[in-house]
């Protein structure tokens, strides 16, 4: 966004009004204004100009609103880091006769508004009470119909998503800084567990970390997969909400919220915040394609969002410059807020109602029509320590008095810690979560790893904390150390159970950092999978397990189909299921090739010389071109060399003349015969016909003629009659 006003100072000293106006009201405009006396080069990011610029006293400004530029003092940007769709300074005019003056400004539209390089520009305190809950859900819009140049069909997915809600002590990641080791291990390998070691180790300074699974592939309609959402709480000190996810392949892009604040000015607690999330590269590859090989950046380039004049070859590349289509979409909703709060303007409607409705949720909303029975008791809690797991407990249906009002809530779930981790009981020992595990000591071969936690609360009684604050177990990264052998990652964290009761599995997964040196492929295992026991289901009428990996596409390249599957994983005796256990979907691959097809070889010509050596042809025609890389057409034409008689070399003699007036009365006689025969069995015969055009112009073509019947008898039998046809070379001179 640039322009730049060009006017001539008549009246000196009057203060005038200077306002920039955006267009897009969801989106920050960091809008930088300065005044050039007279001169050509405009003002840039670091305020060199070879012009003659007016001192800062020139511009009347309002602290709250508006500040002079640390790094260029006559220039003037906004002093909050919020949305805007306008800035205003009072600015006076100099002395009568100065000439003209170029008001020039710049604006930046990014996701978040840039200050100098980096956003070290502080964010305002918060003052807000209570603490709020809200939900993230990621709608990710990359997909071959919005961004068909070069959309990688087979490998194309979201990586999992990691991020906090955190203080404005800790930066994830920002535009213009540079990326840490957790945000580059997300941005080139998709792998989260570095990023949330980093986060977790942060302490007090996060509140709540956000994680959501990987979505392969990655655009499904909503009606086939549900938006991925995660659930995560804000307070006073800890108001702002980071998160980035991967989009795959790729060399190191990404999009995500980076220090999202959900605190207003008015010390309350943001409702909703929806954005549309345009790719940004981490700084850390220098790729431009979804699948270029792996070139590290060196040294390491600043965070920066993608461009649609970046490179030719970026699948995003426009030459008219236009804007990139968002990729992704998040939407961030509150719904609950805990504690007193002391907005100062009152709640509106929406956020009234949106309490209400959280209150409303926690009762118990069963149809009159359902009769259950009685809860069971709570199972043990899924985490034998202070980390977060869950609980359920079960009841049966006993009675549906009305078929057409459904009856939910057979199971119910609830947040639970390990024995020893209550937030109610002050007497017990309260520890935090385990931070991630550390990377195993040897790169190969038999190690040690470790993990550690802190306590967050002594007893009130004195007594010191018994728990563990440290564990090591045993670990190997690569059992064979020879030349053939991977360096491979850490296992990750265990997927949760495919199952919501009963027999489940659990799987995990790792990645190569290193192929085998000797060039072979990697024999190392990238996943791993086990059983989970979940409780009993005999309660539930309808368990399925979760839907299977789409299968293969049925066709090996054009349209086909692809299905996935589910079990019913409940007893028959419980009750009928109607639950589809099959999906079938529309798949496409490359287009087949399709070969060259010929037709069949015509007749050979007459010779092409009446003595001497001479050449037969004969052709073929082409009905059907070959497409998608099927094979080439082979020739057309074919030709043999003809040898009638030898030619003589001087004049004719007259036996000669005469012996040939003698042949060529034979032939006659005998094609009257011919035509006779042709009467006596029952027809009679037309002329020959012209000849045909010749099929080429050089090179050796053919022309036909034919002769038909033009009367039957009726004594002519069916084989009869039947129609001539003559061929001749023609053109035979080359092209």
């Amino acid at each position: 966004m640039v322009k730049d006003v060009k006017l001539t100072v008549k009246d000196g000293g009057c203060v005038y009004v200077l306002g920039i106006m955006g267009h897009l009201p969801t989106v920050y405009i960091s809008v930088v204004a300065a005044l050039d006396l007279i001169g050509s080069a405009l003002l840039n990011e670091t305020c060199h100009t070879n012009a003659a610029i007016f001192e800062s006293d020139t511009f009347i400004i309002d602290e709250e609103d508006a500040q002079f530029m640390t790094n260029c003092p006559p220039a003037v940007t906004e002093s909050t880091p919020r949305r805007r769709t306008r800035i205003q300074v009072f600015w006076m005019a100099p002395p009568s006769g100065s000439g003209c003056v170029l008001l020039a400004q710049r604006g930046l539209l990014f996701p978040k508004p840039l200050y100098g390089e980096t956003t070290d520009k502080p964010l305002l305190d918060c003052c807000a009470c209570g603490t709020a809950k809200y939900r993230v859900t990621f709608y990710g819009n990359w997909s071959e119909k919005l961004h068909p140049k070069d959309y990688p069909r087979r490998a194309n997915h979201w990586s999992a998503l990691i991020g906090a809600s955190h203080s404005k002590n800790y930066i994830l990641w920002e535009y213009g800084g540079y990326a840490s080791e957790g945000v580059k291990q997300v941005a080139e390998l998709g792998s989260p567990v570095k990023m949330e070691e980093e986060i977790r180790q942060k302490g007090d300074e996060v509140l709540t970390v956000i994680k959501m699974k990987a979505q392969w592939p990655a655009w499904q309609p909503l009606n086939v997969r549900a938006a991925p959402s995660a659930e995560f709480s804000v307070d006073r000190t800890r108001h702002l909400m980071s998160f980035l996810t991967m989009l795959g392949p790729s060399p190191d892009w990404n999009v995500g919220l980076s220090s999202e604040d959900l605190c207003t000015r008015e010390c309350g607690w943001v409702q909703k915040v929806i954005q549309d999330l345009i790719p940004w590269d981490a700084g850390t590859d220098n790729g431009v394609t979804y699948e270029s090989p792996n070139k590290p950046t060196t040294p390491q380039e600043k965070i920066c969002p993608l461009t649609s004049l970046d490179n030719p070859q970026s699948p995003f590349y426009d030459p008219e410059g236009g804007a990139i289509t968002p990729v992704a979409r998040v939407a961030v909703e509150r719904i609950a807020r805990k504690g007193e709060q002391c907005n100062i303007v009152p709640d509106n409607v929406d956020d009234i109602v949106a309490d209400i409705a959280q209150e409303e949720k926690e009762e118990d909303d069963t149809p009159e029509t359902c009769i259950y029975s009685n809860w069971s008791p709570w199972s043990a809690c899924s985490s034998s320590t202070c980390e977060k797991g869950k609980r359920m407990r079960q009841r049966m249906l006993k009675a549906q008095l009305d078929l057409s009002v459904p009856c939910p809530h057979t199971q119910d779930f609830e947040p639970c810690m390990g024995p020893g981790c209550s937030d109610e009981d002050a007497s017990t020992c309260m520890m935090s979560e385990w931070i991630t595990w550390s990377p195993c000591s040897m790169s190969c071969g038999a190690g040690v790893r470790s993990r550690e936690r802190y306590v967050k609360q002594f007893p009130d009684d004195g007594f010191a904390c018994t728990h563990p604050t440290e564990e090591t177990e045993p670990c190997t990264v690569n059992e064979d150390c020879s030349p053939s052998s991977c360096l491979v990652t850490e296992w990750g964290e265990w997927d949760a159970c495919s199952a919501t009761c009963g027999l489940g599995m659990n799987r995990r997964e790792r990645m190569v950092k290193m192929p085998p040196s000797d060039g072979s492929i990697c024999g190392a295992e990238m996943v791993e999978v086990e059983r989970c026991m979940m409780p009993e289901c005999h309660t539930i009428p309808c368990l399925l397990s979760p839907w299977s990996d789409w299968s293969d596409c049925s066709v090996t390249c054009g349209k086909g189909t692809r299905t996935r599957q589910r079990m019913l994983k409940s007893p028959v005796e419980l009750g009928e299921c109607n639950e589809e256990l099959e999906q079938m979907e529309k798949c496409m691959l490359p287009e087949c090739p399709m070969d060259c097809v010929m037709s069949e070889w015509s007749e050979w010509s007459e010779c092409s010389k009446s003595c001497g050596k001479g050449h037969l042809i004969r052709t073929r025609m082409i009905t059907l071109e070959p497409q998608f890389g099927g094979d080439p057409c082979p020739e057309t034409t074919q030709r043999k060399t003809c040898k009638i008689k030898k030619c003589n070399q001087g004049g004719l003699n007259s036996d000669e003349r005469k012996r040939r007036k003698e042949d060529r009365k034979k032939r006659r006689n005998k094609q009257g015969r011919e035509e006779s025969a042709d009467e006596l069995a029952g027809c009679k015969m037309k002329p020959w016909a012209a000849w045909t055009d010749c099929t080429k112009l050089c090179g050796g073509g053919i022309q036909e003629r034919l002769m038909t019947a033009k009367k039957r008898y009726k004594n002519a039998q069916l084989t009869s009659c039947k129609e001539r046809k003559e061929i001749r070379a023609c053109n035979v001179h080359p092209c």
